[in-house]
């Protein structure tokens, strides 16, 4: 019960909610002060008598506008029992014989699903990506491509739109074979396909080294006080004219402040965590090192410290 205030009554009363017709009515009085209301809280079932689990699950699933359905037709799934076997295989086997336009795309949507969760990847980034390919298969000419790389390209795309980069080697670890060069490939076809479409280029958003740096940093389970250095690193960095990648100067960075602390990490494990060659972590490392005096803070170490560096 609450209350409400009832115009019989002239003052505010508790009412009473009637669920199965709708209605709100005085507790005093009798009046009925709201009918038909919409109930817009969640609609819960519980299929416990159907499949031993007693969680509630939510009636339906989410609508998906990049469906032409909506995402809400009816799949018949193989049973799990014997009972009703061969019906609900029949089924199955006449609605796999009609035409589903979306087939494709609830395919791809699902890998693009399964590519994120691989990679910790919010919601936001999903939808982008399904977004993209989505686009890019509307115009009919992706066949004949590697829908792998394709769809790894769309999540590589959507992370660099989302402020949420990741490397290609990372996105290549999860892209099902495909490969460094044929996912490069096909984030230069989206690109140009998008841009066609739009009549104008494609905003990537720029990468920074300090976009990779804490997640680089956890990989090599590093000390918050190494993380925040190095993150204040790579940001002082960017005043300088270092011609590297981002994500090269980032591996640098994370070296030089390994190799000032106590626990320092093999180059060989800095590769591994960045996905960056020991070469270029060696030539990255040549570059900075004209300014680490200024890019170390100096909090983390000192003068000495930083002056007793090896040379390249």
């Amino acid at each position: 019960m609450s209350d409400a205030y009832c115009s019989d009554c002239k003052r505010q009363t508790e009412v009473v909610f009637d669920h199965s017709a709708g209605d709100t009515v005085c507790s005093e009085c009798g009046l009925v002060l709201e009918s038909h209301s919409i109930d817009e809280t969640s609609e819960w079932r519980t299929f416990a008598n159907e499949s031993g689990d007693n969680d509630p699950v939510r009636v339906g699933g989410p609508t998906n506008p990049l469906l032409a359905d909506g995402g809400l037709s009816t799949v018949i799934a193989k049973p799990n029992g014997a009972s009703g076997e061969f019906l609900s295989s029949s089924l199955g086997r006449w609605q796999n014989r009609g035409s589903n336009p979306d087939r494709g795309l609830i395919l791809a949507f699902k890998t693009i699903a399964t590519m994120s969760d691989r990679l910790g990847l919010v919601a936001t980034i999903k939808d982008r990506a399904n977004e993209i390919y989505k686009r890019v298969e509307d115009q009919k000419s992706s066949r004949g491509r590697n829908q792998d790389a394709l769809l790894a390209a769309c999540l590589y795309i959507a992370c660099r739109q989302e402020d949420k980069p990741r490397t290609v080697k990372e996105i290549c670890s999860v892209a099902n074979g495909a490969t460094k060069k044929e996912i490069g490939r096909a984030k230069e076809y989206i690109v140009k396909q998008l841009g066609l479409e739009k009549g104008q280029s494609v905003e990537m958003g720029t990468i920074h080294a300090g976009d990779f740096m804490r997640r680089f940093c956890s990989n090599l389970g590093m000390t918050n006080q190494a993380v925040k250095a190095a993150q204040e690193a790579v940001t002082k960095s960017e005043e300088f004219d270092i011609r590297r990648s981002p994500i090269s100067i980032a591996a640098a960075v994370i070296y030089i402040i390994t190799q000032l602390s106590d626990d320092k990490k093999p180059l060989k494990d800095i590769s591994v965590a960045t996905g960056v060659a020991e070469g270029t972590i060696r030539n990255s490392y040549k570059d900075l090192y004209p300014h680490v005096s200024k890019i170390i803070p100096g909090w983390y170490a000192t003068e000495d410290a930083v002056k007793s560096l090896c040379s390249p």
